[in-house]
């Protein structure tokens, strides 16, 4: 099993988004048996267990994605143990989750920690903006972006993990 966290700051705007836009596109590629996502927040215990913001289940569910059942956690240094990749949705995140990753696993091995835009080239930006303090265009932004990158994940487990 190939295992996926997404990561944001209180994991109840873009990293829950990130995580069920991804889990639509391994539903749609018949891959559910070979790849799992989650998601959780460097600051989660703002919002630890807590769904994702109606915002972002609002924008989901226009593209006929439930994030309902998902609860907000926060980031562990066993999830750098337990995933194989671990991306972030900023670069504070990202530091953040690269630091408590070294510091979890000293003999080399664990998650690939990398920025979630990374999978999307194509796209100028480089980071998912935090849309918790804005309208509802920002999470439909989120979503594009989790979209363009998503397809971009998935072809790259594709071809270095499931062998083509």
């Amino acid at each position: 099993m190939i295992r996926i966290l997404f990561v944001c700051m209180g994991n109840i705007c873009r990293s829950p988004l990130a995580q069920g836009v991804f889990e639509r596109a391994v539903r749609r590629e018949g891959l559910d048996a070979e790849i799992e996502a989650d998601s959780a927040g460097t600051h989660g215990f703002y919002h630890e267990g807590q769904a994702p913001d109606p915002r972002a289940q609002r924008s989901a569910a226009r593209r006929g994605i439930d994030l309902s059942s998902q609860r907000a956690r926060r980031l562990s240094p066993e999830d750098c143990r337990s995933f194989d990749y671990i991306l972030t949705m900023d670069e504070e995140n990202y530091q953040k989750v690269a630091a408590l990753c070294r510091e979890a696993h000293h003999d080399g091995r664990g998650a690939e920690v990398r920025p979630f835009l990374d999978y999307a080239p194509e796209r100028p930006e480089r980071e998912v903006p935090d849309p918790y303090y804005g309208e509802l265009d920002g999470f439909e932004l989120s979503m594009d972006l989790a979209e363009a990158a998503s397809e971009g994940l998935l072809k790259d487990i594709r071809e270095k993990r499931l062998g083509g």
